[in-house]
């Protein structure tokens, strides 16, 4: 999880991209660990740094997963924390590389805030990226072939069980065959967090996962994302 690259092999690279894991440390039913978002996160930054030579920071591991507070072991950090975090890695960067835009890999739906910042970063022009978008992730999820929608899938389900399956399998615990849990309609989450539509922790479909729709999400991810290194570069 972290960069083994010296300063100047920093320097000394063509493309002035850093890209930055965003993860959590929040829970994910009984088959996944705490630092899903975090493992998911970090395994996509690291194929899309090899695959477009990109300067890979180490990741963020604790983020906006308050709608988890009632599980033991969740960890937050409160919306304006993490935007002063990545603002000051932002400015950090600027001082130290010159002109270096930075992707943000969002492993945590939670984040709702790195839109804004986004929003906020490219009025001059585009200079930070947050990524997979919704759009990116219904693309990987057809490409994979994976039976449900993020709406019907959208934590400790199909998406993320398959990603840990291809490259952590050692972390998932048996009994995520059985560990299916509808709700689809959350119109209240919000106010009531997790527990207001799962007790378990789990919205989707694990039973559905395997290590192959896992790889073949992961491939379709580091393809979609030459559209986003495109308008970085522009």
């Amino acid at each position: 999880m972290i960069t083994g690259e010296t300063s100047r092999e920093v320097a000394e690279r063509d493309t002035k991209v850093a890209i930055l894991a965003v993860g959590s440390f929040a829970q994910h039913g009984e088959h996944l660990p705490l630092a899903t978002d975090t493992l998911v996160a970090e395994v996509i930054a690291e194929r899309l740094a090899a695959e477009y030579d990109l300067f890979r920071l180490p990741p963020l591991t604790m983020s906006c997963s308050h709608e988890h507070v009632d599980f033991p072991g969740t960890v937050s950090l409160s919306a304006s924390t993490l935007v002063t975090i990545i603002d000051d890695i932002r400015t950090s960067l600027a001082e130290t590389l010159e002109n270096t835009r930075l992707v943000l890999v969002n492993g945590n739906t939670g984040n709702h805030v790195l839109a804004n910042i986004a929003q906020e970063a490219n009025t001059a022009g585009a200079t930070l990226a947050v990524f997979p978008t919704e759009h990116d992730v219904d693309k990987a999820r057809k490409a994979a072939r994976m039976e449900s929608t993020t709406p019907e899938d959208p934590h400790g389900g199909e998406w993320e069980t398959s990603i840990l399956l291809h490259a952590y399998p050692d972390l998932v615990r048996p009994g995520y065959t059985e560990a299916d849990f509808d709700a689809p309609e959350r119109p209240h989450f919000h106010l009531t967090g997790m527990t207001g539509y799962s007790k378990s922790g789990i919205i989707g479909h694990p039973s559905k996962a395997t290590a192959e729709k896992g790889h073949k999400a992961l491939d379709c991810l580091t393809q979609s994302f030459n559209a986003v290194l495109d308008i970085l570069n522009d």
